[in-house]
């Protein structure tokens, strides 16, 4: 099992490395900037780049991911905002590469009440910039799924589908399976047959072979409710079972799986990343 947490609260990207050291963590999540700020020119420092490199090579944390800004929306109507997104895109995949990132971790935007068409096809139009003026780097893009409130994209995988057939090149592209929005999207992975039909609609609509990372989280809404709260591991709608059974499915278990529960408390990391591990052995 390769597990590990969303990391923040660190004062140098790579004191990240260390919170996910000392949580025995095999991998992690982070975000290289403020999720709520724009990078405004500021870029991190080469040497905080290379003592990055130096710890996580010095503690086999592997893969990395950076999850992308709150503020990117690669799907939306205003061009200022459009225009800004995929550029901050753009300069973020080259941090990514100069971290030595293996994926850049993306919500796929909102169409902003326009429609879903007309937000997917600017979605593909920024994604085809976004790789071509990168296609020298290794970083791979993953599609985040939703729980599909207000007008954002990527509550059904179809929409993934949509998306991947209208990219120049697809190589780089693939997906992260968040369980927490998909039960709220509907999909009811409390139950063995909810959970079997969300991975055969995968296989369907893209195959699984392109889910590259599994955001393990509980839900705290009800199922199909779309509104997105994670809850800790067995505590939400999800429940122990279910959750037992993510962990533990032949087609899953091999993926990369990051926790992104609250963290209520300072040892909130800890007892969720406990849980699994013991869910795993069980």
């Amino acid at each position: 099992m390769v597990l590990g947490t969303h990391v923040s609260g660190a004062k140098k990207i790579y004191e990240t490395l260390d919170i996910a050291h000392n949580l025995k963590c095999d991998t992690l999540q982070i975000f290289s900037r403020s999720p709520q700020s724009w990078r405004n020119g500021s870029q991190i420092a080469p040497e905080e780049i290379k003592e990055f490199n130096l710890r996580r090579k010095k503690f086999k944390i592997n893969p990395v991911f950076i999850h992308i800004s709150y503020l990117i929306n690669l799907a939306s109507p205003d061009v200022r905002l459009y225009r800004s997104s995929i550029q901050a895109y753009i300069e973020d995949i080259q941090e990514a590469d100069k971290l030595g990132a293996d994926y850049i971790v993306t919500h796929m935007g909102s169409h902003k009440e326009t429609s879903e068409d007309a937000g997917i096809k600017r979605l593909i139009e920024a994604l085809n910039k976004i790789i071509e003026q990168t296609k020298d780097s290794k970083v791979g893009i993953l599609l985040e799924n939703t729980s599909g409130s207000g007008s954002w994209l990527g509550y059904r995988f179809y929409h993934q589908q949509k998306i991947l057939k209208g990219l120049k090149e697809k190589s780089r592209v693939g997906l992260c399976l968040d369980t927490a929005h998909a039960y709220l999207a509907g999909y009811n992975l409390a139950t063995k047959v909810g959970l079997e039909a969300m991975i055969d609609e995968i296989q369907e609509m893209v195959g699984t072979r392109l889910i590259k990372l599994i955001h393990l989280n509980d839900a705290a809404g009800e199922l199909g409710c779309h509104h997105d709260r994670h809850d800790h591991i067995g505590q939400g709608h999800i429940g122990m079972a279910g959750m037992k059974r993510i962990i533990n499915h032949p087609r899953l278990k091999n993926i990369p799986m990051i926790l992104e529960t609250p963290k209520s408390t300072e040892d909130s990391d800890k007892e969720n990343l406990a849980l699994v591990r013991k869910l795993n052995r069980n």
